[in-house]
């Protein structure tokens, strides 16, 4: 049984190591797809893009990993968290890379265009933010530090509010006559990748909570799913009835092609 115990630790630290090593690639890549956004970067950009691959592939590595400890070794209690938290977390880390990679190829559409020293100037605060969060939520999990965990939620509301303005500063550099607005366009969505990028390090947090305490986050939309769907027992004639929200909506509407990957 120690056998079997030192066996699981060994390979639950291997997909520790293994996520940590991902997510370091990921937080370095943030500055650099940055520094290609603002240079104009054409070389930089396809090298980032290319690499997505190797991310990719190393993220299947881990899940599959996984996926072989919860069949052969069953665990339980805080073992099984770790090992659910860790799937769920390749899953932010691969998804960020994927933000990345938007982030260069955003860069090359925009190629040829300059860009005022005020979107400049919040573009390079974007980058540092989303590096700093990202960083801080692998720290968390490296330390299994729930209070750090917890911080995250917070820090990302700066990036937050960098991004609105950003979109403001936007808005006045196209009333200006200073970009068009194709270049405008790709710049609002190059401002919601590094959101998003700072969304999935408050979701790594939240997984190293749930590791760490077993804390689950509210699901705001899920609970109104579930209170809409609730049993109403109020009779009716004396009769109990059952009220459901559920409706059948049988209108056409067009079909919308997905966007890049957020």
């Amino acid at each position: 049984m120690n056998e079997l115990r030192k066996s699981f630790h060994t390979e639950l630290d291997h997909v520790k190591s293994e996520l940590v090593r991902l997510a370091a690639s990921v937080t370095e890549s943030i500055p650099r797809a940055t520094q290609i956004l603002l240079d104009q970067d054409l070389e930089g950009a396809e090298y980032i893009i290319l690499g997505d691959d190797e991310i990719d592939a190393r993220t299947l590595d881990v899940e599959e990993e996984c996926y072989q400890i919860l069949a052969l070794q069953a665990p339980v209690a805080s073992d099984l968290r770790a090992i659910v938290g860790a799937l769920r977390m390749s899953a932010e880390i691969e998804r960020s890379a994927d933000l990345v990679v938007n982030i260069c190829k955003a860069s090359r559409r925009i190629y040829g265009h300059e860009l005022d020293p005020k979107l400049r100037g919040i573009i390079a605060k974007m980058g540092e933010q989303a590096q700093v969060l990202f960083g801080h939520a692998i720290d968390a999990y490296v330390e299994m530090d729930e209070a750090k965990a917890a911080s995250i939620d917070d820090m990302d509301s700066y990036l937050d509010g960098l991004q609105k303005q950003f979109i403001q500063a936007i808005f006045e550099s196209h009333a200006a006559g200073n970009v068009d607005l194709q270049v405008a366009v790709q710049l609002a969505v190059v401002a919601r990748f590094y959101e998003r990028i700072g969304d999935h390090a408050v979701n790594i947090g939240e997984r190293v909570r749930f590791m760490v305490t077993g804390w689950v986050p509210e699901h705001d939309g899920a609970a109104r799913h579930r209170a809409r769907q609730a049993v109403d027992l109020t009779p009716v004639g004396g009769i109990p009835v059952v009220k459901s929200s559920v409706s059948l909506d049988t209108s056409v509407r067009p079909f919308t092609p997905p966007d890049e990957r957020t």
